[in-house]
């Protein structure tokens, strides 16, 4: 499929220049651009590489001037990363998925699949569950017993999502997400030596040693519209109501969320964040790659936390967090750069001392 510069354009709401009429079939970094490649040159860093490829054509910045860079054509937008959205989309070949189902599949006489879902080889779709229309159930995956599905959703291959899950519109999982897991809820007979050491902070006390016995998962998973769960993400059952994800979240891949734990509107969780049971995080909160958050407490609307932050408490909104434990990112920064200097100190220390010691001797 091949679309011209002018159409590309009109639908990135951007302006065309040049031979509008050139027609592209993919897009392609500077430096690897063939003549029927759109460059993607979003910025003068890249566009130094235009002259190593062969494209007549590039998506650039606000103000690049495009016939000095030997180009026949050009897209201007205003935020070229944000006009990358559409782009992408509008050129993704998807993943072949067919239409209707496969006679592989195996479909409950009492699921309801709403008009035009597709349903891929040896995918299950079990009893009472409802699946919106224009929905892509990919191949392997299963949807268990009265789940129900919004429309427009489109489940990538072994995708799993377990009973009386509850999931929005235009709803996206990759490969291997895991929604509906039983949570990780145990208790002992008698109180352990976990509670003793949350009370003390050290001491076990005089607990002795129990067995764990379960406690079973009675709520399920509330996901709300326009939410993507990213490859091998596990998302487990509330103990008694739901665990829940608010509108417009996006959770990346080997995300875990624990029972009970409620994520708001617009929400970024990047790669391996685990929150753990009952943590309540807030709209509009981003979570960097490896973050955890301690069970049962709150993170406030637009926290936005660093790389491998470990949030052990609650977290006013606004606030912008590092470290461990975490602490605010100035604050951390700061605090870094002392620990850096600790060493020279010490040294500088040592000298002073044998100074001082040298001048007693001495008088």
């Amino acid at each position: 499929m091949t679309h011209s510069v002018k159409d590309i354009a009109m639908a990135l709401g951007a302006e065309a220049f040049g031979a509008i009429d050139i027609l592209i079939d993919a897009a392609a970094e500077p430096a690897a651009a063939g003549p029927s490649n759109l460059a993607l040159a979003m910025n003068p860093k890249y566009a130094e590489s235009l002259s190593e490829g062969k494209a007549r054509a590039a998506l650039l910045w606000e103000g690049a001037d495009w016939q000095a860079l030997g180009l026949e054509a050009a897209i201007i937008a205003p935020r070229p990363r944000y006009a990358m959205a559409s782009l992408t989309k509008m050129l993704d070949a998807g993943q072949g998925f067919e239409a209707g189902i496969h006679p592989t599949a195996y479909v409950d006489p009492e699921a309801e699949l709403a008009e035009g879902v597709s349903v891929g080889p040896l995918a299950v779709i079990s009893k009472g569950a409802k699946i919106g229309a224009n929905s892509v159930i990919g191949p392997q995956c299963f949807i268990g017993w009265n789940v129900t599905i919004g429309e427009g959703a489109y489940l990538r291959e072994a995708v799993s999502i377990g009973a009386r899950v509850t999931i929005g519109n235009r709803f996206r999982a990759q490969p291997g997400a895991r929604i509906g897991g039983d949570g990780f809820s145990f208790v002992t007979a008698e109180p352990s030596s976990v509670e003793s050491v949350r009370e003390t902070l050290g001491d076990q006390g005089d607990a002795k040693a129990q067995e764990w016995t379960r406690i079973h998962s009675l709520g399920a998973v509330t996901i709300g519209h326009d939410v993507e769960i990213g490859m091998g993400a596990t998302i487990d059952c509330g103990t008694i109501r739901d665990t829940v994800i608010g509108d417009g979240s996006k959770l990346d891949n080997q995300v875990h969320l624990g029972h009970n734990v409620v994520i708001g509107r617009n929400c970024l969780i990047c790669g391996q964040v685990g929150i753990a049971g009952s943590a309540t995080i807030g709209d509009n909160v981003v979570l960097a790659g490896q973050c955890g958050v301690s069970d049962n407490i709150f993170v406030g609307d637009g926290v936005i936390a660093g790389g491998s932050t470990k949030l052990m408490s609650n977290v006013p909104a606004g606030r912008t967090m590092l470290g461990y434990p975490a602490t605010q990112m100035d604050k951390q920064v700061e605090s870094y750069k002392a620990l850096r200097r600790l060493p020279r100190l010490m040294r500088d220390i040592s000298e002073l001392k044998k100074a001082v010691f040298s001048t007693d001797k001495d008088t």
